[in-house]
């Protein structure tokens, strides 16, 4: 397509060419001078994004034992009323999520492997 509109264009002129091809001028003006690729910069951090020391302190207080058990908007809550405020319960799950630790935050019972019955056998009718 391109060798045949390039030869049109010698002959007829690009707004005659691009007509007879059913191709815009702007198509092809954009294939003439392609952008170049931009990478995407990265995201600056917020200016009142947690230090390393204060997500530190937030997953310290998650795990203490009287937290351990308990969702992070109830550990949120508690803190508040307490009159301590370390962050929002958003920030608090994505500091827990980092850690892998935004699951069931209960202690689980490791529960045996069910054993499937074996029936043996020694001759015909013993089922």
């Amino acid at each position: 397509m391109d060798e045949a509109f390039t030869g049109l264009k010698v002959q007829l002129g690009t707004a005659a060419a691009c007509r007879l091809t059913g191709r815009s001028r702007a198509t092809h003006y954009r294939h003439l001078k392609p952008r170049p690729l931009v990478e995407p910069k990265p995201r600056p951090a917020p200016p009142s994004a947690l230090s390393a020391a204060e997500r530190a302190a937030v997953l310290e207080l998650s795990n203490r034992p009287e937290y351990a058990e308990l969702p992070p908007a109830q550990v949120w809550a508690r803190e508040l009323d307490a009159g301590t405020y370390w962050c929002s319960p958003s920030t608090r799950y994505r500091i827990l999520r980092t850690a892998g630790q935004s699951g069931d935050r209960r202690r689980q019972a490791a529960h045996p492997a069910k054993v499937k019955p074996e029936l043996v056998t020694d001759g015909p009718s013993q089922v």
